[in-house]
């Protein structure tokens, strides 16, 4: 066999093993939703542990009864309080259909923040913009009316929206001290309305941000912010043997584009915990070892054992 057969075969073998790579990626992990556990000691000593459910970047396109079935389905856990952050709807006639779906989490008091693809229909990007760390985002699309969305849900749930908002609520007769911030990737978040020590009395001060820029964790952790929860990374959303995510599409690093970590500024620190989402661009349908999730995050007190993240 010549030279030139054995290329043409090499080429023909990585040719086919790409295609099964992508057609695992595009037709079975993009749907195969997965729950995860995660168990964080954060609470003020001798508080009862509370149970969040950590839902994010949902990228909601019409016609996608899987993904709506399953997250309806999450009503089963019996959260304390749920959080979503953002990167919500990719279309939008596919609003309803949401908010119909989300429906059974109504029975239990809810955050919600906006993300970047909240306010524009996704569009076609050159794959090489995500490579570059850090890079803003200049969204082109037709927009959405994240206002409108913002309002139904409000309406439909009693959620509190934490749009650049700081607010107290009551969850089980817990007092927490929420604040949130619009996106950071566009820049639309606003620290200085949000900032400040936690209100006194409270067992829990809790940050949400869409996207984990290190700006708006350095200045939620200087603060005393106990758990910031965000999403936007997808995980990586392909993750490699050895080698995990290739980018986080933000300026956080890439050893914490997913799950639990530590987050540390002037002396201070806080837990970060960061979503893999359920779901993708309509124009990149894969995932790579990086299964789409929701999180159930038990937080307990701060002297209990070893945080777990499974």
């Amino acid at each position: 066999m010549n030279a030139r057969h054995t290329a043409a075969r090499t080429l023909v073998g990585v040719a086919a093993v790409g295609a099964l790579v992508s057609a695992y990626g595009g037709l079975y992990e993009r749907t195969a939703y997965t729950l995860r556990r995660v168990r964080i000691p954060v609470l003020l000593a001798g508080a009862r542990p509370l149970r969040v459910l950590h839902i994010s970047d949902l990228h909601v396109t019409p016609r996608q009864y899987g993904k709506l079935a399953w997250l309806g389905d999450l009503a089963r856990l019996v959260p304390d309080l749920v959080a979503l952050t953002g990167d919500v709807l990719s279309a939008a006639d596919a609003r309803d259909p949401l908010l119909a779906a989300l429906e059974p989490l109504y029975s239990f008091p809810g955050v919600f923040v906006p993300g970047n693809n909240d306010y524009f229909v996704p569009t076609l990007k050159s794959p090489h913009r995500y490579l570059r760390r850090g890079d803003e985002a200049h969204p082109r699309g037709a927009p959405l009316d994240w206002a409108a969305f913002a309002g139904g849900l409000a309406a439909a749930s009693g959620w509190t929206e934490l749009t650049n908002v700081r607010a107290v609520i009551e969850v089980g007769g817990r007092r927490i001290d929420l604040r949130g911030v619009d996106d950071a990737r566009l820049r639309r978040d606003q620290l200085a309305v949000v900032t400040g020590p936690p209100e006194p009395g409270v067992e829990l001060a809790l940050g949400l941000s869409h996207t984990p820029e290190p700006r708006v964790l350095d200045a939620f952790t200087a603060d005393g912010v106990g758990l910031t929860l965000s999403g936007h990374t997808h995980g990586g959303q392909i993750r490699l043997p050895r080698v995990g995510a290739l980018v986080t599409n933000c300026g956080l690093d890439r050893a914490r584009v997913r799950g639990l970590s530590r987050h540390e500024v002037d002396g201070r620190s806080s837990w970060l915990h960061v979503s893999s989402g359920l779901g993708t661009s309509p124009f990149a349908p894969l995932r790579l070892g990086c299964r789409p999730e929701a999180t159930l995050l038990t937080l307990v007190p701060a002297g209990d054992p070893t945080p777990s993240d499974h």
